[in-house]
């Protein structure tokens, strides 16, 4: 008896490799062109770092007329989630990173590289596993698990480096007869990877992002089947990435440590390994300590937190290039009208250690994204958040015509407003703009400089009686502000007062706070002329009376 007769015993109904090689042929691509994957496991909420890697993957193969695929690795079958893979497609749907083949939701899959899911790919593995023991590069092991704990416990007790290797891979000696009478007579059993490695060799690889790194050879003899017939991650994803035809693997660096088996399993399988680009990870700040994300105490680590929040997913996605790759930033000021697609990004110019994650840098690109949105974009985006998280701000936003000329507000300009930085603050930057919500609560008004109730009154009193006119332009108008601080002994140019500050009570500036913060019981707002234009004279005097009324209190 041979490897081939133990193969045929093992697996006596897969096909040959042959029937696979020509089913998944090279793909008719142009040279250079990247093929790659996004191939998370359905066990618990994406990470950003996983949409960081899909945005990356994204982008490179758009850039190379390549091929983008989903792939979901779901041979742990323990520890899948409910609803893991729907969570998965939704999230890349919700950023608009949108794989060109694979999974499409919990079932359905487009691509002629399939299944995408690596569940349904089980006779697929044991081809490459049968093709393996042929050539006595594969064994079947009948070690028990408290077998193999034992072993473990006594290398940790010689203080030898853990695993089934060597002298300690008990099952790898046995013949072929000794094997195969094991498996006649019913014992269970795994297949293991027979590795021809040697711990005291060197490999020399060339990662695309961390350069020329040296690494021991594995001479770990891995499971690459299970009890249950189901591959391992590391002969799936070679047999996988083989087969849909990967060029670039690309991950996150704690698999860094894995390329020496991975290596040798393409080598040994006979096939031409991809290139492998790992990706520093996402990190936090945390008390001058840096760490990464976590699942566990970051909320920001999962991706839904982003939609929840309401950051526009333009915004994570921009964030997540500058981290990718520094030199975006300066081109995004250089090119402020060009989409983000017109970026080439460059593997070979990402940071080798990881980037801080920024919360403030994030949201200051939010309100950037949403300045140069339309008035009717900002609505739309705004009711699409508000109509899963938000009813009041939906009812809010029911009047759309009104809704829009409140959004209009400075926007379209040279320098629009830049208030806004996720959905979840647009009611507290609008509700000034409704009655219902102005007249609703007892208001702190928080003057600043003038601060006397009569001189207050007095300000808003003639401004309603002299000075406003809402067919005024903006000039006009403003001028007309000036006219009424001169008429209160006030500065009209704000240079005049600090050239001379005894001889004014304050200057125009301060006037001008005066009725912003009567008009919207705010400090800060965008333009106060379109506020006065939108709002009009009605309701300008109602709120101006309700402020003197405050006062008199």
């Amino acid at each position: 008896m041979d490897y081939k007769d133990l193969a045929n015993l093992i697996f006596p109904e897969v096909r040959e490799i042959d029937y696979y090689e020509e089913k998944y042929p090279e793909r008719k691509l142009k040279e250079g062109a990247i093929v790659t994957r996004f191939a998370p496991s359905p066990t618990g909420f994406v990470h950003i770092g996983g949409l960081y890697q899909s945005l990356i993957a994204r982008k490179l193969t758009a850039q190379t007329d390549g091929v983008f695929f989903l792939r979901i690795e779901d041979t742990d079958q323990k520890r899948e989630v409910e609803n893991g893979i729907v969570g998965i497609v939704n999230a890349l749907n919700d950023f608009v990173v949108l794989p060109d083949e694979g999974m499409i939701s919990e079932t359905e899959e487009k691509g002629n590289y399939g299944p995408y899911k690596q569940s349904l790919r089980k006779e697929i593995y044991q081809a490459y596993a049968k093709h393996l023991m042929e050539q006595g590069k594969a064994y079947p092991c009948f070690c028990t698990a408290e077998e193999v704990e034992a072993i473990r416990t006594k290398q940790e007790n010689a203080k030898i480096r853990p695993g089934y290797y060597g002298v300690w891979a008990k099952c790898r000696n046995y013949t072929v007869e000794e094997m195969a009478e094991k498996v006649k007579n019913g014992e269970s059993y795994i297949i293991r990877f027979k590795s021809p490695g040697r711990e005291d060799k060197k490999i020399k690889h060339h990662d695309v992002i961390k350069g020329n790194v040296d690494f021991p050879e594995n001479d770990q003899d891995i499971v690459i089947i299970k009890a249950d017939g189901l591959p391992t991650y590391h002969f799936a994803h070679a047999i996988d990435d083989h087969l849909m035809r990967t060029t670039h693997v690309i991950r996150g660096d704690e698999w860094l440590s894995s390329v020496p088996l991975h290596l040798q399993l393409f080598h040994e399988l006979g096939f031409k390994a991809p290139k492998y680009a790992h990706i520093a990870p996402i990190m936090k700040n945390d008390n001058g300590n840096k760490r990464k994300l976590s699942k566990r105490k970051d909320a920001e680590a999962a991706v839904s937190y982003y939609e929840e929040e309401g950051i526009p997913e333009e915004a994570v996605k921009e964030y997540l290039l500058n981290i990718a790759n520094s030199n975006f930033e300066n081109w995004r000021r250089a090119n402020p009208d060009k989409g983000m697609d017109q970026f080439e990004l460059l593997l070979n110019k990402m940071s080798v250690s990881g980037a801080l994650f920024d919360m403030v840098k994030l949201l200051d690109v939010g309100k950037t994204v949403i300045s140069r949105m339309t008035a009717e974009k900002v609505y739309e985006e705004s009711m699409k958040w508000a109509s899963k998280h938000d009813k009041e701000l939906v009812e809010l936003l029911e009047d759309k015509e009104y809704a829009l000329k409140v959004f209009g507000i400075e926007r379209g300009n040279k320098k629009p407003r830049k208030d806004i930085s996720k959905w979840s603050e647009v009611k507290e930057n609008i509700d000034y703009m409704y009655d219902a919500k102005y007249f609703e609560r007892k208001k702190e008004y928080p003057y600043q400089v003038i601060q006397e109730k009569e001189e207050i009154k007095k300000i808003l009193t003639l401004y309603l009686e002299k000075y406003y006119d809402q067919s005024d332009d903006k000039q006009t108008w403003f001028d007309k502000i000036k006219e009424l601080a001169g008429e209160m002994g006030y500065a009209k140019e704000v240079k005049e007062f600090k050239a001379n500050p005894e001889q004014y009570k304050a200057h125009v500036g301060d006037v001008s706070t005066v009725l912003r913060v009567a008009l919207t019981a705010r400090t800060n707002t965008p333009d106060m002329y379109e506020i006065m234009q939108i709002l009009g004279k009605d309701t300008i005097t109602k709120r101006f009376e309700k402020a003197m009324e405050e006062l008199g209190k």
